[in-house]
């Protein structure tokens, strides 16, 4: 009975260390592992659109720009591009600043316009209280404007790039706003 319990004791201690060098080896791999960074980023627009059915009326569409890290490390000095179309009948308008803007209006808008203000058709805009998107989060240009008379026909698609220190070809939202209608044709009353 003896020899069987020294057997067992034995036989742990082996157990005991095989496992600890199994643990060591595991440990040893993990250390030789590198993770590798990953810099990435999703863009995407949420809207709604109120079509006037009047052609006295504007349409107007309300949106968002949404930026969201869903790489492995932080972004940095992130900005974008939303772009109208050429000769389009659309009007944008949001809220950000200018450069020379004074510091207190700058406080009261989180993002500031980087071109010249008579670019009607592309407007890029950086935020100006974030230096870094960690990951997983998100940053968002809000409650922006388009406007537009339904006295013509419309169409066009508005885009948007996103670009940082990581991703300096910039990133497309992955879902740009298409907007297009026919004018209104006023009838006549009489007929």
């Amino acid at each position: 009975m003896m020899i069987n319990q020294d057997h067992v004791e034995v036989k742990i201690a082996e157990l005991q260390n095989q496992t600890a060098a199994y643990v060591f080896e595991i440990q040893q791999l993990i250390a030789g592992l590198s993770i590798v960074s990953n810099a990435n980023v999703i863009s995407y627009f949420t809207a709604s659109v109120n079509i006037s059915h009047d052609a006295e009326q504007e349409s107007l569409c309300l949106g968002n720009y949404h930026i969201r890290n869903i790489g492995n490390e932080p972004l940095t000095n992130i900005y974008f591009c939303m772009k109208l179309p050429e000769n389009s009948p659309f009007s944008f308008s949001g809220q950000y600043v200018y450069e020379h803007f004074s510091q207190n209006l700058k406080n009261s808008a989180s993002w500031e316009r980087m071109n010249d203000r008579a670019n009607k058709e592309e407007f890029w805009l950086k935020p100006l209280n974030n230096a870094s998107l960690e990951p997983n989060e998100t940053i968002v240009f809000p409650n922006f404007q388009l406007k537009w008379a339904n006295s013509t026909s419309y169409a066009g698609t508005i885009t948007g790039v996103t670009y940082c220190d990581q991703l300096k070809e910039g990133v497309p939202a992955i879902n740009p706003i298409n907007l297009s209608g026919s004018g209104f044709i006023q009838e006549d009353e009489h007929e």
